[in-house]
């Protein structure tokens, strides 16, 4: 189905099933244990051998030797691989650097060994045995130290061939005579993914074709990356993830486990499992990059915006791609005169990349806080501020307008709910006992993504439908929300419908990411529904336009039919895609929210409580209450961490994240997080799709940790730009207690 046109009047826009509250479908399973994850694929191989992956202890340099005798001689070892066994694999889709092969290191805890053995613990402690020499070579680990010198580079999300400069009117001259300005420098840390199931795949061999059961969130991209990796036909490939126990970004493409298990049940003639260790995967795998953000704002006394300009400066591999911190600020608010880059330096780390809102997340941290800070020299609300300075318009093209945009009543509504209007605007002058209260604002922004997505979709004998694509539910709720779009499109209730997911056999599905999952597979399966109504009614002689499907049964005119007659001498299928024309480039399609919250803060330590937070957000159509509040909700505890704890601790000696594990990467808990307040607004998008839907799993994050942050500094006048923000960083400058 080719979408190229504004959405007509469709039978999603009956809401009879889409749109409702409905409960996860496979949440009993989840809540039983018994949704198979990828290391727990005991239906699929009963007995595979266990991988243990050995990665660097250096950061860069090479490997000079590696002794593998004394743990191939140990117990239970199967076989032994090493990077010096095999030529370096090409770097996969979006990734700079090889997973495997060869002596080169540019990272640590790059994989430079894989032990196959009978056990996992046989694995381990033959790891233990195998012997490693390196000849190091001096890196770059500080981000400060060469971001001066760091030159400009393309923003990732509009290709490398994209225009460097973002640059409209006259910059200099407009800041240079507005009567108020900002010029401030903001840092967010290298932070991780934090995924609750670590990196995980089964590999298994039958000739030469190769099953792996992985945790992944992009099906197609996995497949297509094993191939190319391993030399073989994409046709050779099958991989199947049904369960992912969380990914935000971390896996959007293979890691070393997947490539390692393959290699390793190739070397062991048997199935392999390999699952990383959480160091492995928070020094091996890859991580949202660290930033350095100069903004500068120009402005009139009466708040208007006159001049933007956001440089935002990162570090990653040769070949890598920059944190696209100034995404969000292109689009997000008018100003005539603008000045937007990024800055790309060497670093030696693992490889910098997406993590839940890539870009945007990092550059609202800044710029959001950057406008409560100019807010408070112009004496004007935060809230006011934000709504003097929307825009219908792309800022840099006003003919290009967006496709829906409701951030006002975002920002009015949210206000309003939270009691905006009882913040005093002098930081520090609210108590509560011992504890310093304050609120604090921001707007969030998102664009919304459109991807082909195919599926498939079979009326049974017995009236039920099967769905089968290969889209992914990383805990967002695709189950259930694919089983509502078909439950709506031919007339029956969601427990009629069986939907299966992540299998590269079925059709190929626009995956789960960049907050596009929802919206694009949901079309996809409608344009498959499309075309299994066009064949049951062709089945019982109705002509498909004048067919309504409702409660189990085909009418058109008097004649009324169960849906199951169709299926009497077998079952019908349905295949097909979505496939989008121009519509997103002459519409700016997007996201918005508005983020209010209340802390208090320890007028003795420092420590910091949120207390309140409310989200209103403008997504277009809610295909499902409950798991878009779910996902809303998580994005929002996971701005909190981004504001007061998250943060990889760099050891600049040794290129390395030394808080590498669960332990000592602090991410919120439930003692962090109090109750939290989600309010959607209800405006359809027929520009973005059929179902007239658009991503709702990030725009919950944007904006949230300047929230945080402005609320920490209303409650104590300490003004900290260098997230997160600990109470190291503000306890000095504390008001006196009372």
């Amino acid at each position: 189905m080719e979408f190229t046109t504004p959405a007509g009047r469709n039978p999603i826009d009956r809401l009879t099933v889409v749109g409702r509250p409905t409960p996860r479908i496979d949440g009993p399973l989840k809540v039983t244990g018994t949704a198979p994850y990828a290391a727990e694929r005991h239906d699929a191989v009963t007995s595979p051998a266990y991988g243990w992956i050995i990665g660097a202890t250096v950061a860069k340099g090479r490997v000079r030797l590696a002794d593998v005798s004394a743990a191939k001689a140990a117990p239970g070892v199967i076989a032994v691989l090493t990077t010096l066994d095999h030529a370096p694999v090409p770097a996969v889709f979006r990734q700079t650097a090889s997973l495997f092969g060869g002596d080169e290191i540019v990272h640590y805890h790059q994989a430079v060994a894989l032990v196959v053995a009978e056990t996992f613990e046989a694995a381990r402690a033959a790891a233990r045995l195998v012997r490693i020499e390196y000849e190091a070579a001096p890196g770059a680990y500080d981000l400060a130290a060469v971001a001066a010198d760091a030159p400009p580079s393309p923003d990732p999300n509009e290709g490398p061939d994209a225009e460097i400069y973002d640059r409209v009117g006259d910059f200099d001259a407009a800041f240079a005579a507005a009567p108020v300005t900002l010029d401030e420098i903001y840092t967010t840390p290298d932070e991780t993914h934090a995924m609750m199931e670590p990196h995980a795949s089964i590999a298994a061999w039958d000739g030469d074709r190769l099953t792996v059961w992985t945790s992944n969130q992009m099906i197609g991209w996995a497949r297509d990356a094993l191939a190319g990796a391993l030399g073989i036909a994409a046709e050779n490939v099958r991989v199947d993830s049904p369960f992912i126990g969380g990914g935000f970004g971390g896996k959007l493409y293979i890691r070393a486990d997947a490539l390692l298990a393959a290699l390793g049940a190739k070397a062991a003639g048997r199935p392999v499992k390999v699952v990383l260790q959480r160091p492995i995967i928070i020094n091996n795998g890859t991580r949202r990059a660290a930033t350095i953000q100069r903004i500068r704002l120009g402005a009139r006394p009466d708040g208007t915006l006159t001049a933007i300009s956001h440089v935002s400066t990162s570090g990653n591999l040769p070949g890598g791609f920059p944190e696209a911190g100034i995404a969000p600020t292109k689009l997000f608010y008018a100003a005539p005169n603008r000045d937007n880059y990024l800055k790309l330096a060497r670093l030696d780390f693992g490889e910098g990349s997406d993590m839940r809102a890539p870009g945007e997340a990092p550059g609202l941290m800044a710029f959001e806080m950057a406008l409560d800070e100019l807010a408070e020299r112009l004496d004007i609300d935060p809230v006011e501020l934000r709504v003097m300075n929307d825009t219908q318009a792309d800022p840099r093209d006003p003919g290009r307008r967006f496709s829906e945009r409701h951030l006002v009543e975002c920002l009015r509504t949210g206000a309003e709910r939270f009691g905006w209007s009882e913040r005093d605007k002098i930081p520090g002058s609210v108590r509560d006992g011992k504890w310093l209260v304050g609120m604090g604002m921001a707007a969030g922004f998102r664009l919304n993504l459109p991807f082909p997505s195919e599926a498939r979709i079979r009326l049974e004998r017995d009236g039920r439908v099967t769905v089968e694509t290969d889209m992914t539910d990383i805990g967002t709720g695709t189950y259930t929300i694919l089983a509502q779009t078909a439950a709506e499109m031919l007339g029956l209730t969601v427990d009629a419908v069986t939907v299966k997911l992540g299998d590269s056999v079925n059709p190929r599905a626009a995956g789960s990411g960049g907050q596009w999952g929802a919206n694009n597979s949901t079309s996809g399966l409608y344009a498959a529904c499309v075309k299994l109504r066009e064949a049951v009614a062709a089945r019982l002689g109705f002509n498909a336009d004048d067919a309504d499907f409702a409660d189990g049964h085909v009418t058109a005119g008097n004649r009324s039919v169960p849906l199951a007659d169709a299926a009497a001498d077998g079952p019908l299928v349905g295949e097909d895609g979505i496939a989008y024309g121009d519509l997103d480039k002459t519409f700016v399609q997007a996201t918005f929210a508005s983020h209010f919250v209340e802390v208090g803060v320890d007028q003795f330590t420092g420590e910091m409580r949120v207390r309140r937070m409310l989200a209103v957000v403008d997504s277009g159509r809610i295909l499902n209450p409950i798991t878009a509040r779910s996902q809303v909700i998580g994005a929002m505890t996971m701005g909190v961490g981004a504001a007061l704890m998250e943060a990889l601790a760099v050891d600049p000696r040794h290129g390395f994240f030394v808080n590498n594990d669960l332990g000592f990467y602090e991410v919120p808990v439930h003692g962090d997080i109090p109750h939290q307040d989600v309010i959607f607004l209800d405006y359809p998008d027929a520009k973005s799709s059929p179902m007239k839907a658009k991503g709702i799993g990030e725009i919950g994050l944007c904006g949230v940790a300047a929230a945080v942050a402005n609320a920490v500094y209303n409650a104590t006048g300490v003004r900290v730009r260098d997230y997160p923000v600990t109470l190291d960083k503000h306890l000095a400058g504390l008001p006196p207690a009372a």
